[in-house]
């Protein structure tokens, strides 16, 4: 087999520059053990501009999702800073919507109560005759109307997922982060979920975060990539992808396509391996 170009080699699409809105400098975190403190993030610099949709991958348990905690204010970095428009993140906050692979929908709610749940809450707390056109809006949106009366545990995993989107739209998020938010889906309903969020985020428009374990997950809906290592998480490389949007299917038939996932699927199971080597040496 021919060796895979490197992505700087594809066609790229030029994208337009917009002011960055998310810097990570320096960024570290330890977390305490038994043995001691662990580094789970060590050097990590990145910025996300306006409007960009980046998505992290990495080898599991690698502190991918311990960044977006930190962006999502869960987290505090142990070294170093993460400025939200030039600000450090201090906790967590409306103007970020997190969506995680649990659905994170309240069951004791129905679909109407969940949406507007955020909505009541005195950090997004919009006016009843407001709140009720943001819900409807919503519900059409994510094809939930049919069910606004319905308790999550009469949904299908795919439209409970499409209700932990509503929600987390309805009280108008500059950021959305997601962690492996179509991950417990089959593949039909998973590959129908990220045509849907794409079509939502070419309406509303959004600046993304994304975990991730899926290689054509992330090229089918990022612009930016960024392959981290194995644990300590540290940016090995961070890829532009070669197609602009709107995007469709069609995008998994183009040549560009198979070499780039054939790239970054040599990167992460580099680090696989570099894992494994750990675990090797910390057995021993």
């Amino acid at each position: 087999m021919s060796p895979v170009p490197p992505p700087d080699t594809l066609p790229m699409v030029v994208m337009p520059s917009f002011p960055v809105r998310l810097r990570f400098d320096d960024v570290g975190v330890d977390f305490p053990t038994a043995a001691g403190p662990m580094t789970v993030v060590d050097g990590i610099d990145l910025e996300i501009r306006q409007g960009e949709f980046v998505s992290i991958i990495g080898p599991s348990g690698c502190g991918k999702t311990t960044l977006m905690n930190i962006v999502g204010g869960f987290v505090k970095p142990t070294r170093g800073q993460v400025l939200l428009d030039d600000a450090p993140i201090r906790g967590p906050g409306p103007d970020r919507g997190v969506i995680f692979q649990e659905y994170g929908v309240f069951p004791w709610l129905t679909v109407r109560g969940n949406i507007e749940f955020g909505l009541r809450l005195a950090a997004a707390r919009v006016a009843a005759p407001q709140r009720t056109e943001i819900v409807e809006r919503y519900m059409a949106l994510m094809g939930l109307a049919d069910f606004a009366d319905h308790y999550p545990k009469h949904l299908s995993g795919g439209m409970r997922q499409r209700l932990a989107l509503a929600r987390a739209y309805a009280v108008k998020p500059e950021f959305l982060l997601m962690d492996e938010p179509f991950g417990a889906l089959d593949a039909q309903t998973r590959t129908a979920m990220q045509d849907l969020l794409l079509q939502v985020l070419a309406t509303e428009g959004k600046t993304v975060l994304l975990i991730t374990h899926s290689v054509d997950e992330a090229i089918y809906l990022s612009s930016r990539i960024v392959v981290v290592t194995a644990r300590p998480a540290r940016v090995r490389t961070v890829i532009d992808v070669p197609f602009g949007y709107p995007r469709n299917e069609s995008v998994h038939e183009d040549p560009r396509f198979a070499l780039l996932r054939a790239h970054i699927r040599g990167l992460v199971m580099k680090e696989y391996e570099a894992q494994a080597r750990q675990a090797v040496r910390a057995a021993d």
